[in-house]
């Protein structure tokens, strides 16, 4: 009697110490994090991923919903730019989210992806007149907290 018990206990355990090493595997594998409210367009909403590659760069994806057209804010501009504040306190233009229709719809949702080898602790975006500026100008579409 004492042996099935014990037996029935060791398997409880074993199986609550898997299902939490699973859990723990899933949620430390990724960084979720939500952009905050806009006050240039206030209907986007958005997240970014991070996860770590096999070769230890991060990999940045970010998903927009109801993000306006660049040339409908006011003022207008040319593009969306997504910069990156690093752990090291640098800014880096990580790339541009272009405004045709192959990556905002009619929908106004937007997607970027892109991997570094710095960890981000930032992340906005920004409207400018040139994807290749090398610093952010102070037009802040959407930012993340520090993370």
């Amino acid at each position: 009697m004492k042996t099935l018990k014990l037996n029935f206990f060791s398997r409880n355990l074993s199986l609550g110490a898997l299902a939490l090493v699973m859990l723990l595997s899933f949620t430390s594998c990724a960084k979720k994090i939500t952009f905050q409210n806009s006050s240039v367009v206030p209907a986007a909403q958005g997240q970014v991923t991070v996860n770590k590659d096999d070769n230890k760069n991060y990999v940045v994806k970010i998903k927009i919903d109801n993000l306006a057209e660049v040339k409908r804010l006011e003022p207008s501009k040319n593009t969306y730019v997504v910069w990156m504040e690093t752990d090291e306190s640098l800014i880096k233009n990580i790339g541009q989210i272009k405004s045709d229709t192959k990556f905002i719809s009619s929908k106004l949702k937007a997607s970027f992806e892109t991997v570094t080898a710095f960890k981000p602790e930032k992340i906005f975006i920004t409207a400018e007149e040139n994807a290749d500026v090398q610093t952010p100008g102070n037009f802040i579409v959407l930012e993340t907290n520090k993370f």
